[in-house]
């Protein structure tokens, strides 16, 4: 299966460089993936395809203020990204400067007193604590900035403080948000429970990873990388009871839905003899065509990078040609792609298994 079968044609002006008016007010297309249909809708039509008995699951991660600018002792300018908080006074972080940071180096962080010490590499990131011992969370939020995506073409805002961030986040920890969610508002969450739609949350801390790129042809070849997952027994006890009464377990995001299939497989390793079970560690579960789908029947996603492990993961779930269509469908309505961008509620093709790319089926 190759990595050219998710390219696609994007126009630059596609690309959302802020947020809509409303949260709610960002377009939806939505994909019915039992016979493809399509339709051109906005956010606010959620409550349309929704019925009493569905369960929400979101990803109740916080995105931390990441992004922090130093000095090295030689005058030398770093960017310093973080990846993963480890302790109170140390994180992973990515460094950006002229040359690389070598273990002992102290950086004087920008609009700040306290100092950052690099304590060594664990392969392309970098160890760093607080030279005093104080929070290095502490630091992100007074000295930090909102670390927007690669593909946004300019400095972050105070408007990003409120817009990068769902109104439901709870636990610090992600450096990237968890997009699909930023649509919601309190009053289209309050809208949809009292209609009966049931909520529950897990958490996945988004990292920078979830930006790069794939560079193997061969996608069966990649090697995702990996971010914390907690899904509480409550959470999986709750998608069991939703299937029980025939409702749907719908997956707000790509984050929900690697967090639901990581405690899936989980359950049917350990053969526990349920569907899903509670999962908290780390997980690097790469979902792509040809992926057989345990517990999410429905998901709310924005459109994604061509040639992303996220468009591979919504190909899965859709089927491979459904998806390509839908994709070219909204590049030709002028759909808002990425973060910012408009999104789509899809309804699982239960054939996605046998819907592949070219690449996959050639030769038999």
């Amino acid at each position: 299966m190759l990595r050219s079968d998710f390219n696609f044609e994007l126009p630059r002006e596609l690309i959302a460089e802020y947020p809509s008016d409303t949260r709610t007010g960002c377009r939806m297309l939505c994909l019915d993936g039992t016979d493809g249909s399509l339709q051109d809708r906005h956010f606010y039509d959620l409550k349309e395809f929704l019925k009493p008995g569905d369960l929400l699951v979101f990803n109740d991660t916080k995105v931390i203020p990441a992004r922090m600018y130093a000095k090295k002792q030689t005058g030398g300018a770093v960017e310093i990204l973080t990846e993963r908080v480890l302790t109170t006074d140390s994180a992973l972080v990515h460094m950006k400067s002229g040359k690389s940071c070598r273990e002992g180096a102290v950086l004087s962080v920008q609009n700040s007193a306290v100092e950052l010490i690099v304590q060594g590499r664990e392969g392309e990131l970098f160890k760093v604590r607080t030279s005093d011992g104080s929070s290095i969370l502490d630091l992100m939020y007074s000295a930090g900035h909102i670390p927007l995506p690669p593909y946004i073409d300019r400095e972050d805002t105070a408007l990003d403080r409120d817009r990068y961030q769902t109104v439901y986040s709870r636990v610090p920890g992600a450096v990237a948000a968890p997009t699909a969610g930023l649509h919601f508002d309190r009053a289209q969450l309050d809208e949809l429970k009292n209609m009966g739609v049931g909520e529950a949350f897990c958490t996945l801390h988004v990292g920078a990873g979830t930006f790069q790129p794939v560079r193997e042809d061969d996608i069966s070849r990649h090697h995702m990388h990996s971010e914390f997952v907690h899904l509480s027994k409550q959470v999986a006890d709750a998608v069991i009871e939703t299937h029980k009464k025939g409702g749907r377990v719908i997956a707000v995001g790509t984050t929900a839905v690697r967090s639901l299939e990581s405690a899936a497989q989980l359950a049917e390793k350990n053969q526990c003899g349920a569907e899903i079970c509670e999962f908290s560690g780390d997980t690097s579960i790469f979902i792509f065509p040809g992926y057989r789908y345990r517990v999410v029947d429905c998901l709310i996603t924005n459109f994604h990078l061509p040639e992303s492990t996220l468009i591979m993961l919504v190909a899965a779930f859709a089927g491979y040609k459904k998806t390509m269509t839908a994709y070219l469908h909204a590049v030709k309505e002028r759909y808002h792609f990425f973060s910012y961008g408009d999104c789509m509620f899809i309804q699982k093709n239960p054939q996605a298994q046998k819907d592949l790319p070219p690449s996959a089926t050639e030769g038999e």
